[in-house]
This record gives C-alpha cells, structure tokens and sequence, in this order.
C-alpha cells in the first residue's frame, strides 16, 4: 500500500515545500471526490491552527471542495478534537484539520476525519492518494452544482460546552489557581475560556499567536516557561497544551513535569474505582514506560502496547472494546467522549480527581515511579540506515545487553526524517550504554 502523501497522522511537511496550495487544491478535489456519497448536498468542516500557512493551505481547500460540489464550512482556529466532535455534530461529510500539531510554524499539515469523527483508515487514505495522482478535472462538478463555503461563528461555543460536559454538573474547579499553556496555538481562545467557565483562576501564556510563535518556546513539547510560572506564582498546577491541543502536558504545583503515562494510570485508577473501564486495563504504546504496565498490573489492569501514533492506540482502543488508551507525549484518547486526543478533556478529567481527593497534584499525579528511559533521536537525508548490517548487529547486541530486565525500541519518526532509538530499564548506566551504541551506529550508517 503507497505511503506518498500520508504519514501516521494525515499529511504533513513544509508549507510550500511539500505542503503546496496545488498539492491542498487537489487534496480538497480527491477527498470530496472520495465521499460523495448519496444525492444529498455534501458538507465539510474546515478548522486550523495559528500557523501563518494556514491562510494559504485553507484556501486552496476551500477552492478543491467547492469545485467538486461540497459545502463548506470554516471554524477558523479550532482544537483538532474540536474539529473532529463538530464534524460529528453538524453532520458533516467530512473533517479537516490544518495543523502540523507539535512542530514549528514552518511546517504544516492536513488531517482528515470521516463523518463519524474518526481519522480515516490506510484504504482510504490509499484511494485518495490515487485520486490525487488521476485527472481530476474530468471529475469536477458543473458550473450549477458547485459549493459554497461559510464561516461558523458558534464553533467556539459548541466546543467550550462540549468540554465542560464532560465533568459532572455537581463539580467545579473553584479553588484552583491553574497556568494555562496553549502553545500559541489552536486553543488559545476556547482552552481559557472553558477553565474559567468552570470556575477556575486562569493564567494563560502561550495565547498570543502571530502566525509565527506557535510551538516556540512553549506548549507541551517545551514545558520550562509553563513550570517557572507554576512556582512564580504558587498555582495548583499548570496545563500544557500543543498547538492543535490534541495532547497535554501537566506541570505539578513544585514546578514537576507529568506526563501522559502518569495521567494514563491516575484516570485508570480513577475510572476503575467508578466502574467505568469498559475492559479491564487501557491500551498505549511501544514507548510507555514499564514502570506504568507495572503499576496498572498492581491495580488488575493490563496495558496493550501499539505502535506510535494516536491512531493505532484507537484502533486497538475500538477493536477490543477499551475506552481510555494514549500516548506518553499526553495524547490522551477518552473514547466516552471523543474519538481522538484531546489535551483539554484529559485535563478536565485529571483536575476532577484532584478537586475529589482535595490532595496537591504532586499527590495524585506521580501515581509510579517510571523506570531509568533514554530516548536519542538521530536524524537522516537519505537511504534507511536501518537496514545497515553494522546497525542490525549494533541492535542484537544491544538487546542482549538489556536481557529480559529491559526494552529497546526503535523506529522512524512518521512525521520527519529522524530515527528515534529508546531503550529502558531498572538499570540506567545499562540503558545509557544501549543507547549509545546504537546511536553511534545508525549515526555512522546515516552520514
């Protein structure tokens, strides 16, 4: 099955390098083309982050769908799980997401939801790369059936009550003094505005964004300014966000960092206490640490282990009938509520647990004690240093090393040209060394 426009989570690369307006035109073409489906008027909804290429790629959407007759609808910047719950709720054909989540404002990206809100599977995804590669303007719609294209104004609203529905109505978070992180992105309007309508004191950093700051310096794949304003100020605790806030990041009221697996285990515990795991453990990934499936052994539970990536937690999550399931980076997968991350719903969840157990989030969140986990990533031009005999040998002898008290995991990243190479174990100077010399390997093989 080709992989040459899509990666683990949609398409993405650098805007007007591989992200074009002729590459979107023809993405919006093929994907309104590849669900026209019935005789009723198609409609899609269309959110982005704050990148400045949003402007850019947003349009050429636009133009692609319109063309061959769907209705638009434009939520402007809008969270990623936003755009997935309203492409549910307005019944939509379609969901788009214009987001390269986490990386720099140089970078760009195109999600795609079906009209049940779920990221669309590798067939799919398959048909539509071969509509794109096609003649696509012998499928265009004629000059009568073309679509029009609006903006929601109530998207904001929808989202921010869709969220707040998620707590009980009994519970509030009066009391709590909360530094919100959103990273300069998506949900620097509809983040802020939630916490507060729950009864919250909210600090915000990361909520100007210039088309140029998303991500830098700030969000949950840099967490150091939202711990030093933690301690500045005294909060309870402070929540980052990425820049399509489909992850989360907690920051502890001493300025400590947790991550998705600790709150992988406190919403674990917490639902098994309330009866509400649909099975009886969650599902992540390769990369969660041991220390977690150790923990949620204790507590009767199982973890499932995925590869990388939100959508293959999901598919295991729907496959075998588990409700909670993420990733150690914080994307967190409530399916109760949503049908992918969603950093400010796993937020809500983790801030009920500590308004019920009224104990400090250093308290409730460092539920384990992880295991010594270096992760070094080695990044590449060409070729696949992988398959490299002297790197295979470095990899054997490094799992021989570890033996059974430990794990190597390598793989490409699905989203850049990088090789990432973790290990972890209950002793570190033997994890480090692992590591290391697999490094070294690839390094050599990748120069």
């Amino acid at each position: 099955m080709t992989r040459k426009y899509f990666g683990t989570d949609g398409i993405r690369g650098r805007a007007n390098g591989v992200i074009t307006p002729d590459l979107a035109l023809r993405v919006g073409q093929a994907t309104g083309i590849a669900f026209r489906r019935g005789d009723h008027r198609h409609r899609v909804v269309i959110g982005k982050d704050t990148r400045l290429s949003g402007y850019m790629i947003e349009n050429a959407l636009v133009a692609g769908f319109t063309s061959v007759g769907m209705d638009v609808l434009l939520l402007g910047p809008m969270p990623t799980p936003a755009v997935a719950m309203l492409t549910r709720s307005m019944r939509a054909d379609l969901g788009v997401m214009i987001s390269a989540s986490h990386n720099p404002y140089e970078d760009n990206g195109i999600k795609l939801f079906g009209p049940d809100g779920y990221k669309l599977s590798d067939e799919v995804e398959a048909e539509i790369t071969q509509l794109i590669d096609s003649d696509l303007g012998k499928q265009l719609s004629s000059s009568a059936m073309l679509g029009r294209a609006k903006r929601v104004e109530s998207a904001h609203a929808r989202y921010i009550e869709f969220a707040k529905r998620t707590l009980p109505r009994n519970l509030g978070l009066d009391g709590l003094r909360i530094v919100l992180d959103c990273a300069n992105g998506a949900a620097y309007k509809v983040a802020p505005e939630a916490l507060w309508e729950l009864g919250a004191e909210v600090i915000t950093i990361g909520d100007e964004p210039d088309g140029f700051n998303i991500n830098k310096d700030v969000g949950s794949t840099k967490p150091t300014a939202l711990s030093q304003k933690v301690r500045e100020l005294r909060a309870d605790l402070g929540i980052a966000l990425d820049g399509d806030a489909d992850r989360v990041l907690i920051v502890d009221e001493q300025g400590q960092i947790v991550d998705g697996d600790q709150l992988m285990g406190v919403i674990a515990r917490s639902w098994q206490e309330d009866g509400r795991l649909s099975a009886p453990g969650i599902v992540s990934t390769v990369m969660s640490n041991l220390g977690l499936e150790r923990y949620l052994a204790g507590l009767g539970l199982s973890m499932a282990r995925t590869a990388v990536g939100d959508r293959y937690v999901l598919e295991h999550m729907r496959a075998n009938g588990f409700n909670l399931g993420g990733e150690q980076s914080g994307h967190i997968i409530l399916s109760d509520y949503g049908t992918t991350g969603d950093g400010l719903v796993a937020a809500l969840q983790l801030l009920a647990v500590v308004k019920r157990q009224e104990k400090p989030v250093s308290e409730v969140c460092h539920c384990f004690e992880p295991l010594p986990q270096i992760l070094k990533n080695v990044r590449y031009r060409q070729g696949r240093p992988l398959e490299e005999k002297p790197v295979v040998n470095a990899i054997k002898a490094a799992e021989q090393l570890l033996g059974e008290s430990g794990r190597l995991v390598i793989r490409p990243s699905g989203t850049e040209p990088v090789i990432r190479v973790m290990a972890e174990g209950d002793d570190r100077d033997l994890v480090l060394r692992a590591v290391d010399e697999v490094v070294e390997a690839v390094t050599k093989a990748a120069a």
